[in-house]
C-alpha cells in the first residue's frame, strides 16, 4: 500500500511534465547541488590569502604580520599606527632615485608590554632623525626613506625578514643600512651575521650591549656592524668607577640560562669587577622566553633569605627585566628589613619605569635600585650642583633632538627610558655613513662603501649624539661613551644621578680612541 502513491507520483511526473520541462528541472537540481559543492572544492584548492600589506604576510602557523613595509602599515599594532603613518607620509614625498633606504629591524609585534613601549619609542626616535635628514640638513643627499622590518615575537621570524631585506639593496629601494637590532639575543646575533656577512649591509645597533655581538682585535665576525651603546663590559666599568663598590660587601645574582648574550656578557663583566669577593654568586634560571613570569619569583624569595645571611650591601644583578622586577619585589619584602641594600644592574633596568607589576613599596624599604642607562633626558641638561661635562656630549645636540622628537607624536614623547634618544642617534649614525660614502656627483653610495665608514667616525667626524658623542673605534664600537646612572625612585620614576665613564673620566676634546695592545 505504501508504494502506490510513489508510483502515482512517478506516473504523473512522466506524463504531466514535457521533456523540455523535465530537462530544466534536472538542470535546476544540478545547480542547487553543484553550487555548494563547487564552492567547497574552490575553498579546498585555493590557498589562503595570508597577505597583510605590501611586503608583509602571515607565515604558516603564525598570526603575526612579518616582513618589511614603509607605506604606513602598523603591523596591526594599534600603538604603532600614529608613528607608522608619519613614516609612510614622509616616504610618500620621496621620488625614486633620490633616496637611500634605512630599515629599522625590531620585534614590532612582541606581546611583551615592556618591549612594545621600547618599539614605539625607537620608531619615534628613528622618524625624528629621518625628518631632520630630509628637511633640515642643508639639502644634503641622498634623502632617506625609512622602512619598518618586523622579526616577530622574540625575533623568531628573523630569517624571513632578513631575506626580504637582502633583496632590497638594488632599485627601487637602494637599502644601504639597517638599524634597530635592539636585543642581545641569539636570534639577533644570527640576523646581524646574515645582514653583514651575507648581504654586505651596514648595521647600526641601538641597544645591543652584549660584548660578543661586536667586532674587536683579531675578529671581524660582523663586518659593517657599528653600535651607539656601550658594551656590557663598558657599562660594568662605568658602574664600578661610579659606585666605588667594596667587593668584600658585594654579591652577584645571575641567570644561568645560556644563549642570552646580554645576560652572559653582563655576568662575566660583573664577575670580573668582583674578583676576590667572599661570596659565590646566587643563581637562578629564567624561562626560555625571559619575558614569561615562570617560577623564578619563588627562587628569589629563597635568594633574599641567603643575602640576609651575608654582609653584602651591594647586589649586582645579571638578568633580564622581568626577573629583575621579581627580584626587586622579593628583596623589598626581605626579613632583614632593617638593613640597606643597593642593586646595580645593566640597561634592562630602563624597562622598570613602565612596569606595572613593580612593587613601588619595595623602593621605599631601604632599597636603592640603580642601573647603567643608555641615555637619559637629564644627562645633558644642567642643574644646580650638576654641571654638564665639558666633553663627551653637549646641550646643543640634545636641544636639537628635543626639537626633532616633538614632531613624532601629538603628545610629548616619553624619554626617561632613553630608547627614543638612542634610536635617534643610531639613525643619525646611519645617515652620517650613507652621506659620507656618497661620492661627489653621485646620487647614491655603493653598498659596500657604507659599511667601511665606521673607522672614520671619530675626532672632528664624530656624530654629535643626543646621548653623547659617538666616537667609534676601528671595530665600530663607541669609545668611552657616556653612561648615565639612573635610580628608580619610590614612585617608580627614573631619576638621573650622574654620568659615569668606562675610562673613569670624559674623553679628551679630540675624542680619538687610543691604540690598544
Amino acid at each position: 500500500m505504501t508504494d502506490r502513491p510513489h508510483h502515482r507520483d512517478s506516473f504523473l511526473a512522466r506524463h504531466l511534465y514535457t521533456p523540455r520541462q523535465r530537462f530544466f528541472a534536472a538542470l535546476l537540481a544540478l545547480l542547487v547541488i553543484g553550487l555548494p559543492l563547487g564552492w567547497a572544492i574552490k575553498t579546498w584548492t585555493t590557498p589562503e590569502n595570508r597577505s597583510c600589506a605590501t611586503g608583509v604576510e602571515r607565515p604558516e602557523g603564525s598570526a603575526e604580520c612579518i616582513g618589511v613595509n614603509g607605506d604606513g602599515f602598523a603591523f596591526r599594532v594599534p600603538e604603532l599606527a600614529g608613528i607608522a603613518g608619519l613614516i609612510g607620509r614622509e616616504n610618500a614625498t620621496l621620488k625614486p632615485g633620490e633616496y637611500a633606504t634605512v630599515a629599522v629591524l625590531l620585534p614590532l609585534t612582541s606581546p611583551d608590554p615592556g618591549m612594545r613601549v621600547k618599539v614605539l619609542h625607537e620608531l619615534q626616535g628613528a622618524y625624528a632623525r629621518q625628518h631632520r635628514a630630509n628637511h633640515e640638513s642643508n639639502s644634503e643627499t641622498p634623502k632617506i626613506r625609512l622602512v619598518l622590518a618586523n622579526t616577530g615575537r622574540n625575533n623568531a621570524h628573523w630569517r624571513t625578514t632578513v631575506d626580504l631585506l637582502k633583496g632590497m639593496t638594488d632599485a627601487p629601494d637602494h637599502l644601504r643600512a639597517v638599524t634597530g637590532v635592539a636585543t642581545s639575543s641569539t636570534e639577533v646575533r644570527q640576523a646581524v651575521t646574515a645582514l653583514t656577512r651575507e648581504a654586505g649591509l651596514a648595521v647600526v645597533g641601538t641597544t645591543i650591549t652584549a660584548d660578543d655581538i661586536a667586532n674587536g682585535p683579531g675578529h671581524n665576525r660582523f663586518p659593517g656592524l657599528a653600535r651607539v651603546s656601550p658594551t656590557n663590559g663598558d657599562e660594568a666599568k662605568a658602574l664600578a668607577h661610579f659606585g666605588k663598590v667594596d667587593g668584600a660587601k658585594a654579591i652577584l645574582v645571575q641567570d644561568t640560562r645560556t644563549g642570552d648574550h646580554y645576560t652572559d656578557t653582563l655576568k662575566a663583566a660583573f664577575a670580573a669587577s668582583l674578583k676576590g669577593a667572599p661570596y659565590e654568586p646566587q643563581v637562578f634560571t629564567s624561562p626560555p622566553d625571559p619575558t614569561d613570569e615562570g617560577t623564578t619569583a619563588n627562587k628569589f624569595r629563597q635568594i633574599t633569605h641567603l643575602i640576609c645571611d651575608t654582609r653584602a650591601e651591594t647586589v649586582f644583578f645579571a638578568g633580564r627585566h622581568t626577573q629583575l622586577r621579581q627580584f626587586i619585589n622579593a628583596l623589598g619584602a626581605r626579613g632583614c628589613a632593617e638593613r640597606s641594600f643597593t642593586i646595580l644592574t645593566g640597561d634592562e633596568g630602563s624597562y622598570l619605569g613602565a612596569d606595572e607589576k613593580l612593587d613601588r613599596r619595595a623602593l621605599k624599604a631601604r632599597l636603592t635600585v640603580r642601573y647603567a642607562s643608555l641615555a637619559h633626558p637629564d644627562a645633558w641638561r644642567p642643574a644646580p650642583g650638576r654641571p654638564v661635562p665639558a666633553t663627551g656630549g653637549s646641550t646643543v645636540a640634545y636641544d636639537t633632538f628635543l626639537a626633532d622628537i616633538a614632531r613624532a607624536d601629538e603628545k610629548p614623547v616619553a624619554l626617561a627610558d632613553g630608547q627614543a634618544i638612542v634610536a635617534y642617534d643610531a639613525m643619525a649614525t646611519a645617515v652620517h655613513a650613507i652621506r659620507q660614502a656618497t661620492p661627489d656627483g653621485a646620487a647614491l653610495p655603493e653598498l659596500d662603501d657604507v659599511a667601511t665608514q665606521w673607522p672614520q667616525v671619530k675626532g672632528s667626524l664624530r656624530v654629535q649624539g643626543a646621548s653623547g658623542w659617538i666616537c667609534l673605534d676601528n671595530f665600530g664600537n663607541p669609545y668611552n661613551k657616556a653612561v648615565p646612572i639612573v635610580e628608580l625612585t619610590g614612585d617608580g620614576t627614573q631619576r638621573f644621578v650622574a654620568t659615569a665613564w668606562p675610562e673613569g673620566a670624559p674623553p679628551a676634546a679630540s675624542c680619538l680612541p687610543p691604540r690598544r695592545g
